[in-house]
């Protein structure tokens, strides 16, 4: 063992790791630091719980001369036999060491150590990555040096998981921030918020196209349904909406019960207003496909849905609103207030889908002009188109 590059190494992990510019590359030079320094590995990898709904994990595999492989687990791995025949699930649950030699009998109670042994692996050690609120996560270390690991050499893992820990619970902090934003508050104004854009009052004006979408019947749904199940269709009902604003370039920026505001910025988009409004009106047809799609069995009766969008284009004022130390990262304008009263246009229509004026201008093609209304707020009446496709189910 060479104590100089150990010493070297946990110097460079207390410092933060700071050359390493980002998790992939920060396990590569750990990895390659270790070995530098006299310790036979090769596999180590670092599994990580994460707060996500629909990712379980993340888990970083090493191996000499190979990219570090990134790969994620979901919620189904809790029902997998092989997870709870794991030394990683000791860890987690136990906070304890597992070490399995390939020589020891008792190692074949854990698949993944078979496997490891079929590879000519002689010794594999899971250590736990203590976080200082008290989360347990996992590390693992296999070599094929003849014997396994000396008493050395798994005391200078030891030694080394422990500063190695403290610089993936702060990787692990900023990255649950960063992914809690995008959930709760969308990409875009995430990296905005992270960026330090957090004053009330901070905001910027964005050219965008703006899409407001609504339920249809969905107080009378409330009225006669179990909250559970208003719950579950809603969240069906959204995802016919979500997938198809993000394949298109939209960003959601707020449910509102049973409404959707989501934004389509133009100015930020590498084209020009016809390109962004085409891709709006995709995801338009594309939702409303799924929603006629959507089906939900309630006892005999298959309850069948239907939505409005309306779409407008305009500029909006994009950033943090609120009162004291309770902000919301939205939008708001004139702009924003049009496409609201449009999509109550569209209910007294029984339209699916209607634009305004400045929206069907841009994106020419298919509209046909239903009139013009006034709108409350509004000195000029405003006129709306709806798709030649679709007739009104009022």
């Amino acid at each position: 063992m060479n104590v100089a590059e150990l010493q070297k190494l946990t110097d460079w992990l207390i410092d933060g790791g700071r050359s390493a510019g980002n998790p992939k590359s920060f396990m590569a030079e750990t990895c390659e630091r270790m070995v530098a320094a006299g310790l036979p590995l090769w596999r180590a990898g670092v599994f990580i719980r994460t707060l996500h709904p629909d990712i379980y994990g993340r888990n970083f595999i090493w191996r000499p001369g190979a990219e570090v492989e990134l790969g994620t687990v979901d919620f189904k791995i809790l029902d997998s036999p092989d997870f709870h025949k794991s030394p990683i699930i000791i860890v987690f649950q136990q906070g304890l060491e597992v070490r399995a030699r390939a020589d020891d009998p008792n190692s074949a109670r854990f698949p993944i150590v078979e496997e490891l042994r079929a590879e000519g692996v002689t010794d594999y050690v899971a250590l736990p990555l203590p976080f200082v609120d008290g989360t347990l996560n996992a590390s693992t270390w296999t070599t094929k040096q003849p014997g396994g690991f000396t008493d050395e050499q798994l005391a200078a893992l030891r030694k080394i998981v422990k500063p190695m820990a403290r610089v993936i619970e702060i990787i692990s902090l900023n990255r649950k921030a960063s992914s809690l934003l995008d959930i709760y508050v969308g990409n875009r104004a995430g990296e905005r918020i992270l960026g330090g854009q957090i004053r009330r009052g901070h905001t910027e004006t964005m050219n965008a196209a703006i899409w407001l979408s609504d339920l249809r019947d969905f107080t009378a749904l409330s009225d006669r349904l179990p909250a559970e199940t208003i719950v579950d269709i809603l969240n069906n009902y959204f995802d016919c909406q979500v997938a198809a604003i993000r394949k298109h370039g939209g960003e959601v920026l707020k449910y509102m019960g049973d409404g959707l505001l989501a934004v389509f910025p133009i100015d930020e988009y590498v084209g020009d207003e016809q390109q962004v409004c085409s891709k709006v009106l995709e995801a338009a047809h594309e939702s409303r496909a799924s929603v006629a799609d959507m089906q939900y069995p309630i006892g005999d009766v298959v309850e069948r849905f239907r939505f409005g969008v309306a779409l407008h284009v305009g500029r909006i004022l994009y950033g943090n609103i609120g009162g004291g130390n309770r902000l919301d990262f939205t939008c708001i304008g004139p702009a924003v207030n049009l496409a609201a009263r449009l999509e109550k246009i569209a209910s007294r229509l029984g339209r699916t889908v209607v634009a305004s004026e400045g929206f069907a201008g841009i994106c020419r093609g298919g509209w046909s002009e239903l009139g013009e209304f006034p709108v409350a707020g509004f000195s000029k009446a405003a006129r709306v188109y709806g798709l030649v496709d679709e007739t009104s189910a009022a």
